[in-house]
């Protein structure tokens, strides 16, 4: 699809093959070392609101644009729905199966079900109904984009309230991105209970030992958390205990 062709044309073009209503699905916050995976699914009407003429790409929209736009996404759309996992599931069972679950859970999760659902960047098996993965696309169909802001701004709300509890971190201006500061404060205070283990760098700043690639895939199969059977270290700082 052609970016000047607009971000409602192929779920136009869908919708004109009888294949509508068409959901959009996104996540904020696989890449983190901390925090929660957020996933949003958003079907969409079929009319152009103008009120939605913003809709982009969350990430090249500013914070103001998004939170502008999440209230009216909400409003206007047939059925929306967010989903988060914690950094303990995605400890559990692997980023990208936490993805996966979370779109699936995400679409499920909607009021009325859609007749095709457009995935962002990768397919999703176990969605039942017809589904295409679109590179870039949040930024090529507005179901996606509007679920993009709805993942992102749910998300980012939740890493500011972490901020207050966690104080330290930083999480309210990096969001638990690798950022040199959010690297500094790790390894100054050790890993709170809401950054990932499974993440080298939160392992090392917890004084485990980092597990290889081959260890990592094995542990997704059997459903295990990537502890190590070690215990859990006394540098982990929790709510009631913030590390200093």
């Amino acid at each position: 699809m052609r970016r000047a062709g607009g971000l409602r044309t192929l779920e136009a073009a869908l919708i004109r093959s009888g294949l509508g209503p068409v959901a959009g699905v996104d996540e904020a916050g696989r890449g983190p070392c901390a925090g929660p995976l957020v996933v949003a699914a958003c079907l969409l009407a079929p009319k152009a609101y103008d009120r939605l003429a913003g809709l982009d790409d969350s990430k090249k929209l500013t914070e103001p644009v998004r939170e502008q736009l999440y209230p009216i996404i909400t409003r206007l759309a047939l059925a929306w729905k967010v989903v988060v996992i914690p950094a303990w599931e995605i400890d559990s069972i692997g980023i990208h199966v936490a993805n996966i679950e979370g779109m699936r859970r995400a679409v499920a999760g909607l009021g009325q079900t859609p007749g095709y659902v457009l995935t962002d960047g990768f397919r999703v098996p176990g969605i039942p109904v017809p589904s295409l993965p679109v590179v870039g696309g949040d930024a090529a169909a507005a179901c996606i984009a509007a679920a993009s802001i709805l993942a992102k701004v749910t998300r980012d709300r939740m890493m500011v309230e972490l901020d207050e509890r966690f104080p330290g971190y930083g999480f309210a201006a990096h969001k638990g991105y690798n950022t040199p500061e959010h690297t500094a404060a790790l390894e100054r205070l050790g890993p709170s209970s809401e950054h990932r283990r499974s993440w080298r760098n939160v392992r090392l700043a917890a004084g485990l030992r980092p597990v290889a690639a081959a260890e990592y895939a094995d542990a997704e199969l059997a459903d295990e958390v990537l502890l190590d059977g070690v215990e859990p270290d006394s540098r982990v700082a929790t709510d009631t205990a913030h590390a200093r």
